[in-house]
C-alpha cells in the first residue's frame, strides 16, 4: 500500500475532480518545490484515471534520459504498468501498446508518432519541467500540435517561469508574465511549505568570498573582488580585452596549476571552495553517515579539475559525469546506491534527477539564472526520512546575482526552517541512533568508534576558535573575514583558449547534442568521407546540438544569397 504524503493525496483529489468532474480545461498544473514528490503524485493521478476508464495510455516527456528511467520504475511502482523509453529514432511507436516516455529533446523526432498515439487512444501526457515547452523553443513550437489530442494534460513543475521569459505552451499568462492558470486546476506547494513540511530540508547559502590580485607585470596589479568590477589605471584601460579579463566569476572558473600545468594547486580559490565544502560534507556526515556532496561545474576541464583538487583534499577520487563520459547514467545510479562522498558534473545532474543523499552543493556553473540555481538546489533539498534532520549547504562564489537568488529562497523559508539544525553540538551515531558529544570519540551507547576527520590542513579563526579549511575565506560559524587573497599572473587570469570549447556548450546543447550525436555518425560513417569522419569522431556528443545548428545556419545563408 503506497502511503502518500497529504499534499499529494490533495493534489490527487484536486486533479481527478477538475478532470472527470469539472471538466473546464482539461490540463492540471502542478506547481511544486524540487524534491516534493512531483513523479508520484502525478504516478498515482495516472493510474487512478486508468482505474476510472477515463485513459489508456501514459505518454511522459522529461528533461533528460536518467529522469526518463525514474519515471519509469516510479511508475511501474505505482500502476504495476512497464513504460518504455522511446527516442527520436523511434518508428511506429502506436503498435508498441505500452506506456510511453521521452526526453524533451527527443521530441524533435517523435511529432508525427505521438500524434498518431494520441489520436487513436485516450491519452494522458505527463510534461515534467514543463518550463522546457517554451513556443520559441526547437521542441516546443510543435509540442501542442503533437499533443493536442491527448485527453487530458499533466503539466508538472518546480520552476514555473523561464528565465528568458519565454512563455510555455498550454499555460496561460498574464500581462506581467505570471502563469494565470485557474486556481481550481492548479496545485502549489512551495519550497517554504515543503521544507515546514519536512518533505524537503532547509537550505544554507555559504557566499564564498575572496579577492584576486592579478599581476600585470613588476609594478602593476589589479584586484578584484565580487561585488564591484576592477579599477583599471589609465595605462591598462587602454590594453584590448583586459577589462572583460578581470571578472571575478570568469576568474573563478579558471583553472589554477603548479608550475607543471597540470597539478592543480592548492592555493587557488576553487580549492577552498571545495576545502569548505569537505567540511561541511564531514560535519553533515555526523548526522547521516551517507551523505554526499555535488559539484556543477561550468565545463568538462573545470570537471576534471575540480575532482583532481577534491582527490587531493581528501584522498579519494570523485565520480564525473558529463557528456564525454560513457554510461553517464549508470555512474549517476552508482553513486545515488552507495555512500561515495562526492560526483562532479557538467548539466548532467540537474532537473529531476533524484539523489536523496546529497546535502553539500558546490555551485560553479555556466548558466547565471535564476532557474537553473533553483534547480541545483533541488538536488539536495530531497528528505531521507522522518528521521532526516540534516540541511543542504551551498557553497557558491559570493558574486550580486548568486547572492539575490539565495535571498530569495531564504525568504521563502519560515524562520524556524531557517535555523533548524543549525549549529549543533551533538552527532548521531550510525548504529544505534544515539545522540553523542561531537567530541566523542566512541558511542556511550553501543561503543561505536568515530571516524576522525583530518585536522592537519584546519586552521583556528582568531575571534571564536572554531577549526575552519587551511584555505578558508570567511569562519564555519562566526563570519569573521580571514581576507584571502589569490594571486594570478596574467596569463592565468587570461588563460582561455583551453577550456572555451566547454564553456560555450550550454544545457540545452547538450540535451539536444546526446540526442542525435549516435545518428549523426552513423550517417557520416555511411557515407564513406575519411576525413569527415575522422572530425565527426573527435567531436564530443555535446557538441552536436551546437553542430548541428551551425549547419543549419550555414545552409540558409547560403539559400538566402540563391
Amino acid at each position: 500500500m503506497l502511503n502518500l504524503r497529504p499534499w499529494q493525496e490533495q493534489a490527487v483529489t484536486k486533479a481527478i475532480k477538475w478532470l472527470t468532474v469539472d471538466r473546464t480545461d482539461k490540463h492540471f498544473l502542478i506547481n511544486a518545490a524540487p524534491g516534493a514528490g512531483k513523479t508520484i503524485a502525478a504516478s498515482v493521478i495516472a493510474d487512478t484515471l486508468m482505474k476510472q476508464g477515463e485513459i489508456d495510455r501514459v505518454i511522459v516527456i522529461a528533461p533528460r534520459s536518467e529522469v526518463v528511467n525514474q519515471w519509469a520504475d516510479v511508475f511501474k511502482t505505482v500502476t504495476g504498468r512497464y513504460m518504455s523509453k522511446v527516442t527520436g529514432s523511434d518508428g511506429n511507436i502506436d503498435s508498441m501498446g505500452v506506456d510511453l516516455c521521452a526526453t524533451w529533446a527527443a521530441l524533435q523526432g517523435l511529432f508525427d508518432p505521438l500524434r498518431d498515439v494520441c489520436a487513436q487512444n485516450k491519452t494522458l501526457v505527463i510534461c515534467d519541467e514543463h518550463h522546457h515547452a517554451a513556443v520559441t523553443a526547437a521542441w516546443g513550437e510543435n509540442t501542442e500540435s503533437a499533443l493536442a489530442e491527448a485527453k487530458f494534460a499533466l503539466i508538472l513543475t518546480g520552476t514555473p517561469i523561464r528565465s528568458d521569459g519565454a512563455q510555455s505552451v498550454w499555460l496561460a499568462y498574464d500581462d506581467n508574465g505570471t502563469i494565470s492558470h485557474p486556481e481550481a486546476g492548479t496545485y502549489t506547494l512551495s519550497y517554504g511549505d515543503a521544507v515546514d513540511l519536512a518533505y524537503c530540508r532547509p537550505t544554507t547559502f555559504h557566499r564564498h568570498e575572496g579577492k584576486f590580485t592579478v599581476q600585470i607585470d613588476n609594478n602593476d596589479s589589479v584586484c578584484i573582488s565580487g561585488h564591484q568590477e576592477a579599477a583599471l589605471s589609465d595605462k591598462l584601460a587602454k590594453l584590448p580585452g583586459l577589462q572583460k579579463a578581470m571578472d571575478f566569476y570568469r576568474l573563478a572558473k579558471t583553472p589554477q596549476y603548479e608550475a607543471d600545468d597540470k597539478t592543480p594547486t592548492m592555493d587557488s580559490y576553487q580549492a577552498s571552495m571545495l576545502e569548505y565544502a569537505s567540511l561541511k560534507l564531514d560535519q553533515t556526515r555526523e548526522r547521516m553517515p551517507e551523505a554526499g556532496g555535488l559539484v556543477i561545474a561550468p565545463n568538462i576541464i573545470m570537471a576534471e579539475y575540480m575532482a583532481k583538487l577534491i582527490e587531493r583534499i581528501e584522498g579519494e577520487a570523485p565520480l564525473i559525469v558529463h557528456s564525454d563520459n560513457p554510461n553517464s547514467d549508470s555512474r549517476i545510479k552508482a553513486f545515488k546506491n552507495t555512500d561515495k562522498r562526492w560526483i562532479v558534473s557538467v548539466a548532467m545532474i540537474s532537473e529531476g534527477v533524484d539523489i536523496p543523499r546529497l546535502r553539500v552543493l558546490v555551485y560553479l556553473p555556466n548558466a547565471l539564472t535564476e532557474l537553473a540555481f533553483r534547480q541545483a538546489i533541488g538536488r539536495v533539498v530531497r528528505t531521507q526520512g522522518h528521521n532526516d534532520d540534516t540541511s543542504a549547504y551551498v557553497v557558491m562564489p559570493s558574486i550580486d546575482i548568486f547572492d539575490n537568488f539565495a535571498r530569495k529562497v531564504e525568504k521563502e523559508m519560515s524562520p524556524a526552517a531557517r535555523n533548524m539544525n543549525r549549529g549543533s553540538t551533538t552527532k548521531k551515531c550510525p548504529r544505534c541512533h544515539n545522540e553523542c558529544e561531537r567530541s566523542a570519540l566512541e558511542c556511550d551507547e553501543c561503543g561505536y568508534e568515530f571516524p576522525q576527520p583530518d585536522k592537519s590542513n584546519l586552521k583556528p579563526c582568531p575571534t571564536c576558535e572554531t577549526l575552519n579549511p587551511a584555505s578558508a575565506t570567511t569562519c564555519l560559524k562566526c563570519g569573521e573575514s580571514f581576507g584571502v587573497d589569490f594571486i594570478l599572473s596574467l596569463d592565468e587570469a587570461l588563460r582561455d583558449g583551453a577550456i572555451v570549447s566547454g564553456m560555450d556548450i550550454d544545457e540545452v546543447d547538450v540535451r539536444v547534442g546526446e540526442e542525435i550525436a549516435d545518428d549523426l555518425r552513423q550517417n557520416v560513417v555511411s557515407a564513406g568521407d575519411e576525413i569527415l569522419i575522422q572530425m565527426i569522431n573527435r567531436l564530443p556528443d555535446a557538441a552536436f546540438g551546437r553542430f548541428a545548428v551551425m549547419c543549419a545556419e550555414t545552409l540558409e545563408a547560403a539559400s538566402t544569397e540563391k
